[in-house]
């Protein structure tokens, strides 16, 4: 199949115009509204035009951890949690889905698993009926939340992964990014560990962007059934461009992310060159409704 014509994606200054006539907004976290330590200069004030304008707001991330703790991180920023309606991680859809096992790939894991990633995501299990082992060896499963360090790259984990692999583990990937941007820096996450795994010939269960279900739970929270009255705007063209579009859900490309880069970009909020926009979709097999420099309303 062809990728989609993206020729002609208008760069706008911000949402007011593709968005007045929605009723609610999914609004991705790292490279859209913060660096990971800091909120990107506007962002509140666009957060604050947006409740005025009468839209609903959930913010949809990828971080491998209970959003309780995301609400408070944000606000140590600058940014409330009465300038939206609420937060959705990966992790709470994992935790979810491990604690129900209603899903047939969950029901199956056993309740032995290895945790590979940093104890800043433990709120992600803590209090469920499992069984937290000290060694792959042990487990009937691996939970991978991502690196224990920011300076880490996926081979500093290959001997890890070569052990769950002998034993053949199924590993839920509770972050399925493969990078972000912090303070400035690209750094690795639990997704690429999983993709490395997958190349292994291991199984990997995702859960999060651009994974279709968790879109399903975004609509409930949001109270809205008709996805033509949502928009999705993120920074990440392989979680928010792509799961937005697998769910049927209109999206706005923010260039000022983890893209910024590869657009010549040098600091957040920069316009970008249409063509260069144009281009990175093309080649991406993306269609955004619309591209924004970053979060303005």
């Amino acid at each position: 199949m062809s990728p989609p014509v993206t020729v002609g994606i208008p760069v706008l200054d911000g949402l007011e115009s593709v968005a007045a006539d929605r009723d609610g907004l999914i609004l991705d976290l790292w490279g859209v509204m913060h660096d990971g330590l800091t909120a990107y200069p506007g962002v509140v004030e666009a957060l604050e035009a947006i409740r005025a304008a009468g839209l609903r707001t959930l913010l949809l991330t990828n971080a491998p951890r209970a959003s309780a703790s995301i609400v408070d991180s944000m606000a140590d920023m600058g940014i409330a949690p009465d300038l939206y309606d609420g937060i959705l991680s990966s992790g709470d859809a994992v935790r979810e889905d491990l604690q129900a096992r209603t899903d047939p790939a969950f029901a199956a894991l056993g309740r032995r698993f290895w945790h590979l990633g940093p104890d800043r995501d433990r709120s992600m299990f803590e209090g469920l009926d499992l069984d937290q082992v000290e060694t792959p060896e042990e487990a009937t499963f691996v939970l991978n939340t991502g690196p224990w360090s920011f300076s880490e790259t996926v081979a500093d984990y290959q001997a890890r992964l070569d052990r769950c692999r002998a034993r053949a583990l199924p590993m839920i990937c509770a972050n399925p990014d493969r990078e972000i941007i912090r303070e400035g820096k690209r750094v690795i996450c639990a997704g690429a560990l999983a993709a490395r795994y997958a190349e292994m010939g291991g199984p990997v269960i995702d859960r999060g962007k651009p994974h279709p279900a968790i879109y399903d739970r975004v609509l409930e929270r949001l109270g809205i059934t008709d996805r033509r009255r949502v928009l999705a705007v993120g920074d990440g063209p392989h979680t928010d461009l792509k799961g937005a579009a697998a769910a049927g859900i209109d999206a706005v490309f923010v260039t000022g992310g983890l893209c910024a880069e590869a657009l010549g970009l040098s600091a957040y909020g920069e316009r970008p060159d249409p063509d260069r926009v144009a281009a990175l979709c093309a080649a991406e097999g993306l269609a955004p409704i619309a591209a924004i420099p970053g979060l303005r309303w």
